[in-house]
């Protein structure tokens, strides 16, 4: 039976902190270790922490071990982890005494081989499906003839130049080459914010926005495309309000942008195909169109014609047309001399029958009936008139009581005082306004002679001009025999110069400032050598 008695400790034992012991573990996990290269699976990813490291564990079906990345290290990695992706680190163990955790802190961090790329790229391909980034609806159409179309590519590659050729040969059209890195760290970001930028150019500014957008590369192996698999990538595509062509790699390649874009190209030069016809293609398809379209005008006129032939063939003759209605005719003629023989005789048989009515006493007696109202109606208009002129007159003088000459002068004064208090009111914000434009005025004159040059020369500076009337700033730009204008406050003189000195060794000169060691003798004046 084993001994469970406590055993006392050595009294030779040195005596540890905690803190002491957690750093010797420590520094034996990296002495021991080094830098080493692990496989595992990643597990518990959540992304980088708010302080930009970012923390998660690799583990394999009997062990497990935490992981960290510093932010310095975050964003130099070509591939991000992600919650369940089998990857290959290098780093070194350490271990944090905080909790007593060992763990490795990786430096470098990649796919576990291209088996591990193809299914991040099938679940990435998978999540986008999903949300209907990859659906065919959605696809647009190439305009026909873009009037611009804007590129996004390395501008010092083979694939610039080839679609460059390409776009000369077929159709010469204007270029925006937005240059990205193809290759690299920042290449998702650089081809995202490219495709992004493009979209957000206006309408009619000053760069003009494309209506066709390539986005291209060479072929490369799956590393060196990864960046065109980026989530990024696919949703700036698919954001794009401009139709998107991918062409990226070769005819065998294939990442997650062409799946999204509207069309996917096998070369950059079969884009440049794609995105503007042929001119001469153009040429020969127009005038087909112009040869089709002549043939049918003429066919279809020759169609007209016959129908009309055929159609006039089955009119009948003029004549056969006049016949009848002529017959017609000549029988109203006949008709209508016996019907006028008749209706005067009808009209004789009544205007006799009224004649025996038509008495003159008739007459006579309804004249002075007439004559009889005449009068009586004459007799109420007068009546009439005399009342409503009456009543017009007693209006008149109820308000000629009203109409005093005295109110009116009073109203007439009022306004010529109120006149008055506006006319001086006038003058004087007229007087005000004038005196601030002249203290205005006064300031500027001030201003401007404070900063014009000339109160320089006031200060015994002087400007040195050459025959052309240019400033000299430096005894440079003078030679012997050169003819010299030096202007000073209160004139010019016209000078020679004679030699220069070094100039380093009396500062600059010219402007308006002290002028340079130039020697001269004044012309005409008889004032002498100046300098």
């Amino acid at each position: 039976m084993a001994d469970l008695t406590p055993q006392k400790p050595l009294a030779n034992v040195p005596e540890l902190t905690v803190s002491e012991l957690a750093g010797a573990i420590k520094r034996a996990l990296e002495d021991g270790f080094g830098y080493v290269r692990l496989r595992g699976e990643v597990s518990g990813y959540r992304g980088p922490h708010s302080s930009g490291h970012c923390y998660f564990a690799l583990k394999d079906d009997k062990a497990r071990i935490d992981a960290v990345v510093w932010r310095g290290v975050w964003g130099k990695l070509k591939v991000k982890p992600e919650e369940g992706m089998e990857v290959v680190v290098t780093g070194k163990v350490s271990s944090f005494p905080g909790s007593s955790k060992y763990q490795i802190v990786i430096e470098a961090l990649e796919p576990a081989g291209a088996g591990a790329l193809m299914a991040l790229l099938e679940e990435r391909k998978k999540r986008l499906a999903a949300e209907g980034l990859l659906a065919p609806e959605r696809k647009r159409p190439l305009p026909f003839l873009p009037r611009v179309v804007g590129i996004v590519t390395s501008p010092t590659g083979a694939v610039i130049r080839d679609m460059l050729h390409g776009f000369t040969e077929r159709f010469p059209t204007r270029v925006i080459v937005w240059p990205v890195r193809v290759q690299g760290d920042t290449c998702a970001a650089e081809v995202a914010a490219a495709i992004r930028g493009f979209n957000s150019l206006a309408e009619g500014g000053r760069i003009p926005r494309p209506d066709v957008l390539i986005v291209a590369r060479g072929g490369g192996s799956l590393e060196d495309l990864w960046g065109f698999n980026e989530e990024i990538v696919a949703r700036a595509a698919a954001e794009s309000r401009i139709p998107l062509i991918s062409a990226v790699g070769h005819e065998t390649d294939w990442t997650l942008i062409d799946l999204v874009a509207d069309a996917r190209a096998p070369t950059p030069t079969k884009a440049a195909e794609w995105a503007v016809p042929k001119h001469s293609e153009l040429i020969l398809q127009t005038g087909d169109l112009a040869t089709r379209l002549a043939a049918g005008i003429r066919r279809a006129i020759e169609t007209r014609r016959t129908e009309l032939k055929a159609a006039a063939r089955g009119l009948p003759r003029p004549t056969d047309i006049l016949a009848l209605p002529r017959q017609r005719f000549d029988a109203a003629e006949k008709r209508l001399s016996r019907g006028l023989v008749a209706n005067t005789r009808a009209h004789a048989l009544g205007l006799a029958r009224v004649a025996g009515r038509l008495r003159v006493g008739t007459i006579a007696e309804r004249l002075v009936r007439q004559r009889q109202r005449l009068g009586e109606t004459s007799a109420r208009v007068g009546q009439a008139l005399l009342a409503n002129t009456r009543a017009h007159t007693l209006r008149l003088a109820r308000v000629s009581v009203r109409l005093r000459p005295a109110a009116l002068a009073d109203r007439i004064a009022r306004a010529a005082e109120r006149a008055d208090g506006l006319d001086a009111r006038a003058r004087q914000a007229l007087a005000n306004r004038v005196l601030q434009r002249r203290r205005l005025l006064d300031g500027s004159a001030k201003l401007l002679a404070s900063l014009s040059y000339q109160s320089v020369l006031a200060r015994g500076f002087a400007v040195v001009r050459g025959a052309d009337g240019a400033m000299i700033r430096s005894v440079r730009g003078i030679a012997a025999g050169d003819p010299l204008e030096i202007e000073l406050h209160d004139g010019r003189v016209r000078a020679e110069a004679r030699g220069s000195s070094d100039p380093g060794a009396h500062g600059p000169a010219g402007g308006a400032g002290r002028p340079g060691r130039t020697a001269g003798k004044a012309k005409g004046s008889g004032q002498g050598t100046l300098f």
